[in-house]
């Protein structure tokens, strides 16, 4: 077993979450970002993407580039100054310095200096070595800066700069106001200036005679050295006089930057200083071109801006070229160099955000004419009005590398939109959107029925299904409702079909249990008509009070011709309609197979399959009417109940709030609010001890409307006389969510905070299956089409859909579908669910197909065609199927499949169609399975899990022998539970944040790969040099080339700082070097150890298929014995 893996973090995309701080290096051309985690992200070109991480996870106050030296200073809340190499693909610290008795309010580092300034909360300013990361002796304390008679502390130093007239000049600026100039030479003050207004920052003028100040009055005040008491200029900008003489009050000016041009006035640029009274007004960035004054609206609130100049040399005419425009949740550029003030096109993936993430999909080996087909369809659509200029962070080299891979990511979203991203060469770039919204009818605030029943977020995505190759896709949504697309190349006008499904439970009181217990019931015969548009009638003998909400959707699908642009094109939509005044339980799991034409979808109360074809419902049935007689457990009901009171007037389904970072909410599963949940830990235990069939989700159970479709046969109506199992009492209020395919249950301690709630998972669960007395209905978790045998006798592998549940139960139910396309279009399909049984621990996740060499069977698959094509008499439209059949590989080795079973708990590989079980595997006792897929890795087949305790494991198929096992993430909160994936290629990925996607990759071949695709953050730049300033400037202007820091800060001159102000620590980056010195053995011998495990691997499964042979063997001699046995006594007559 492999313990150990090293970089499995490959590329992180997306905004960085909760942004701190900005830097730019003007010569390389970089942007540095860092955030409140201790996450620092560094941008280049486009695929020039870096993630770094601090390890305490300490919120990044400052950075600092050591301009084309190819280094990083970070300066962290918890104190510790770093020092980052960026001279390598992964960088790494240096140096860290850790502050013991002061806290770091500001940092500065001059041009082409090695001694870093440090402003701290008590007014003093420390200097630091950046070689060595070791403090000077030198330091300037607040009270030598400040004059003698004043009597209050000066603040925090919120600024320093070095004069541009004089390096030897350090200009420190305090909180309250008061702003000194400091000779370094002389260690005292040339000169005290003190405003009546708190300073946020400073900004000089490059000649050094004069700078400007931003105050928290919303002024900016104009200072020259040649008159320090008071500043010669102070303006509002924002700031109008009222009618009685007096000043608007203006919010605070956070940040100013005073810029010169040569050829034109100066530019003054800063954040804030809005009146008050202007309510409702979006944050802005103000820029004063002379006389003209241009406001930029934003959308988030400004976190930090940086002009972006010509030249690194602050004594010289800046040239500003742009603005970059940190924000809560954007990155924006502004081209300063246009009169309009345009914004570049930003080509890194900023928007993944744009409306919050619900879910995700990850698709690695796609068809490769998919990625042109589907960006030549979204560049359509691109918004214009951009800068025409080349985008101005263009640091770093970056190169395809020697290997691609053509993968797409698919991100879901709370507004109902989808997004499709080429996730190929670790790039992200987005491809093409689609909004599902626009299928459905517009929702009016307050206006009827579509107010009651969704409070927000109606259209927003809860799951996703994509064929590349037959180009289908399937949206789940949260309201649920499912929609069906084809893609095409051309516009067409058409009327999207709609079908509606009564997947809910009755709403009658609990009957004793009958004959007929595991009869399914069937629903009237009008209720599954193929029209356009039908409603399924109220179930018998169940009444509807007036008021009561009965065989409605949640939202309402346009019913007239529409237009739709090239792209995906709605085709079908599916919704659960509300019954007896309940809502429809939220669908959890859904499978398409587009060589079937069916569409197959689960919830909590039962399964239904439709065929999308003819536009159709063939199956719609209570999970326990799956079972037949097969049933495994003994079901137990309890005495009846009264009916309780209609729940009409009560509000149906919760908001998405969790699920994004809204503390208030709580959680239970990935999908379900427990806004409702009593906080008393003694009702949830007393949940808890149910029965297993009494229904804790929607309040009442019995069974809902199903149906058997039968070639050549009239459907019977039969009334649902089938048995109702037990409901909850009147007194225990109902969740309004279904449950997700994992059943993930959150711990919610009274005393913990809003925001450990919903970060924290439940480490002791309850056996799905071990306890029969337990509060829950058996939901569909899983469902897969495949082709495989139904029953242990059947000779060939015929179309089947593979049904998982909530208690560890698998179903297969054999279906027999048309092949001719006339017939297809025109016979029903034969459902019979009589299948087999399987069992497991805990709730059943994923299902896998091989053959019996141990090689992955693909699904069957539609080609796919374009339906608005124009017609083509020589080259009719015709479905071509492409069918990966068991049987159609393996003559050799006989007849039959393996199929591979996942839990939460454990995972098995039967042997079809005889069903015996070959190999068990306990996955995990101490947590459970969030996230299991069968992928291809390095030429083989593995089961990938991720469990809720952080660990990723690899186990090998068909062996269930465990390979890899990395406790990758200490902690698990919803969204990573929610949002992470596998894909082929030992690749994954999940939501690091509400804005950021993590990929990962856990194989050593493939990390090998996508090392080589990492861009370069260092270019060999050489730096411009400085112009020259002529005799008269440098003769009047000061002895600032003569100014030596060394030999002013070194230790000396200046001696040793104490030793309990700071405290160094030596960072990783000496044993990265060491590493890379000691590739040439090291490296090989890592290299060796990976390809023994490797070739370990092979033997084993070349030891498993030789068992599986032998297997074979010993059955085929057995049959053969019994044959000759048969016909040893018969006379040649006879035959």
């Amino acid at each position: 077993m492999i313990k150990s893996f090293n970089y499995p973090m490959t590329v992180r995309h997306g905004f960085p979450y909760q942004p701190t701080a900005l830097a730019f290096d003007p010569v390389q051309k970089i942007l540095a970002i860092g955030s409140r985690s201790g996450g620092v992200r560094i941008l280049g070109r486009p695929g020039v993407d870096c993630y770094c991480q601090h390890e305490s996870g300490a919120a990044v106050l400052q950075l600092q580039f050591l301009i084309n030296e190819g280094a990083l200073v970070t300066a962290c809340a918890d104190d510790t100054l770093h020092l980052w190499n960026l001279r390598q693909r992964r960088p790494a610290v240096l140096h860290s310095l850790k502050f013991n008795r002061e806290r770091i309010t500001f940092c500065h580092l001059p041009f082409q200096s090695k001694w870093l300034y440090v402003g701290t909360e008590r007014g003093n300013t420390h200097i630091v070595n950046i070689e060595s990361f070791i403090l000077s002796g030198y330091v300037i304390m607040w009270n030598k800066a400040i004059e003698l008679s004043t009597k209050t502390h000066p603040g925090p130093v919120v600024h320093l700069s070095d004069s541009p007239k004089d390096e030897g000049k350090l200009l420190i600026g305090f909180e309250s106001g008061t702003i000194v100039q400091w000779d370094l030479r002389g260690k005292k003050a040339d000169f005290r200036m003190h405003y009546d207004e708190a300073i946020h920052s400073v900004g000089w003028h490059h000649e050094g005679k004069q700078f400007m100040c931003s105050h928290s009055d919303g002024s900016l005040t104009m200072w020259n050295l040649r008159n320090t008491t008071r500043p010669f200029q102070v303006t509002f900008p924002h700031g109008k006089v009222q009618k009685d003489g007096r000043k608007e009050s203006c919010k605070p000016i956070l940040k100013v930057e005073y810029k010169t041009s040569r050829n034109s006035e100066p530019f003054i640029i800063f954040s804030g200083g809005l009146s008050y009274d202007k309510a409702g007004r979006r944050p802005t960035l103000t820029i004063m071109h002379g006389k003209a004054i241009t406001v930029l609206e934003m959308d988030y609130p400004i976190v930090e801006f940086m002009a972006l100049c010509e030249t690194p040399y602050n004594n010289e005419v800046q040239e500003p070229y742009a603005v970059v425009v940190l924000l809560e949740k954007d990155l924006i550029v502004v081209d300063l160099t246009q009169s309009n003030f345009p914004v570049f096109e930003n080509p890194y993936p900023m928007d993944i955000h744009e409306s919050p993430v619900t879910c995700t999909a990850y698709f690695a080996e796609c068809p490769p004419d998919i990625i042109p087909i589907l960006y030549s369809i979204g560049a359509k659509h691109k918004k214009t009005g951009y800068s025409q200029k080349e985008w101005p962070i263009s640091g770093g080299t970056w190169t395809l590398g020697s290997h691609t891979y053509p993968e797409i990511i698919i991100t879901g979203h709370a507004d109902g939109s989808i997004k499709f991203w080429d996730a190929s060469a670790i790039t992200l770039q987005m491809l093409y959107k689609l909004k599902t919204s626009k299928v459905f009818e517009k929702l009016k605030p307050g206006e009827g029925r579509a107010a009651e029943l969704v409070e927000e977020d109606p259209f927003a995505i809860q799951m996703v299904s994509w064929c590349p190759q037959s180009r289908i896709f399937c949206v789940v949504g949260i309201s649920a409702h499912i929609i069906l697309y084809r893609f095409s190349k051309y516009d067409a006008n058409t009327q999207i079909v709609s079908l509606e499904v009564r997947l809910q439970c009755e709403s009658e009181d609990v009957i004793s249990p009958s004959e007929n217990e595991n009869n399914p019931c069937f629903s009237e015969p009008g209720s599954h008509s193929p029209q356009p548009h039908h409603q399924h009638p109220a179930s018998p003998g169940a009444g509807t009070p007036e008021g009561v909400k009965d065989s409605i959707p949640c939202i309402k699908v346009k019913d007239r011709m529409v237009r739709v642009p090239p792209g995906y094109q709605a085709e079908l939509v599916i919704q659960l309609l509300w019954v007896d005044g309940e809502p429809p339980q939220q669908i959890t799991s859904l499978d398409i197979n587009s060589a079937y034409g069916l569409l197959a979808f689960g919830n909590c109360n039962g399964l239904a399959v439709v065929d999308y074809l003819q536009k159709t419902i063939l199956l719609c049935m209570s999970t326990l009417d799956l079972y037949g007689a097969a049933d495994p457990y003994q079901r137990l009901t309890r005495s009846p109940r009264r009916n309780r009171q209609s729940t009409s007037g009560k509000f149906c389904m919760r908001g998405l709030s969790n699920f994004y970072s809204d503390s208030k909410k709580r959680i239970r599963t990935s999908y379900q609010s427990l806004t409702e949940l009593s906080d008393n830990q003694q009702s949830i235990d007393m949940e808890r001890s149910k029965s297993p069939t009494s229904d804790h989700v929607n309040g009442h159970c019995t069974s809902p409307t199903s149906q058997l479709c039968s070639a050549g046969k009239p459907r019977v109506p039969m009334v649902p006389e089938g048995p109702r199992l037990t409901r909850r009492g009147p007194g225990r209020p109902p969740f309004r969510k279904a449950q997700s395919a994992a059943c993930m249950e959150i711990s919610l301690p009274v005393s913990h905070t809003e925001e450990s709630r919903e970060n924290s998972f439940s480490r002791s669960r309850s056996s799905s299956v071990s306890s029969i007395d337990r509060d829950t209905k058996e939901a569909i978790t899983t469902l897969q089409f495949a082709e495989s045998y139904g029953r242990k006798n059947d000779p060939v592998p015929t179309p089947c859909l593979w049904v998982g549940t909530s208690l560890g139960v698998v179903l297969v139910i054999p279906m027999s579908i048309p092949t001719d396309q006339e017939e297809r279009m025109e016979e029903p399909v034969t459902i019979g669910p009589s299948g087999a049984v399987l069992m497991l621990k805990g709730s059943v996740l994923r299902f896998g197909f091989l053959d019996l060499m141990g090689a992955l069977i693909q699904s069957p698959y539609e080609v796919w065609r374009d339906l608005n094509a124009p017609e083509n008499p020589d080259r009719p439209r015709k479905r071509k199927l492409v069918n990966f059949s068991p049987s159609s590989s393996q003559d050799t080795c006989g007849e039959g499949h393996l199929a591979v079973v996942c839990s939460e708990r454990q995972a098995k590989v039967f042997l079809m169609p005889s069903q015996s079980c070959l190999f068990v595997h306990n996955i995990t006792e101490s947590s459970f399975v969030l996230r299991a897929d069968v992928v291809s890795v390095c030429n083989s087949v593995c089961l990938a899990c991720f469990c809720a305790n952080g660990h990723i494991m690899t186990i090998s198929l068909p062996s269930l022998r465990p390979m890899m096992d990395i406790n990758y993430l200490p902690l698990t909160d919803m969204r990573i539970a929610r949002t992470f994936c596998f894909t082929n290629g030992g690749q994954a990925l999940y939501l690091s944040s509400p804005t950021e996607i993590q990929r990962i990759t856990y194989s050593q071949e493939m990390c090998d790969n996508l090392q080589e695709m990492l861009g370069e953050l260092f270019t060999p730049i050489e730096t411009p040099e400085a112009q020259n300033r002529g005799f008269l400037k440098g003769f009047f202007g000061g002895n600032a080339n003569t100014f030596d820091r060394e030999e002013l800060f070194g230790e000396a001159s200046a001696g040793k700082a104490s030793r309990s102000l700071a405290q160094h620590i030596p960072g990783q980056a000496g044993m990265e070097g060491m590493k890379v010195a000691a590739s040439g053995v090291v490296g090989d011998l890592a290299r060796a150890r990976i390809a023994l495990d490797e070739r370990g691997q092979r033997l084993g499964e070349l030891e498993d298929r030789t068992a599986l042979m032998m297997t074979s063997a010993e059955t085929f001699s057995k049959h053969a014995h019994e044959l000759m046995l048969k016909c040893k006594d018969k006379k040649w007559y006879q035959f």
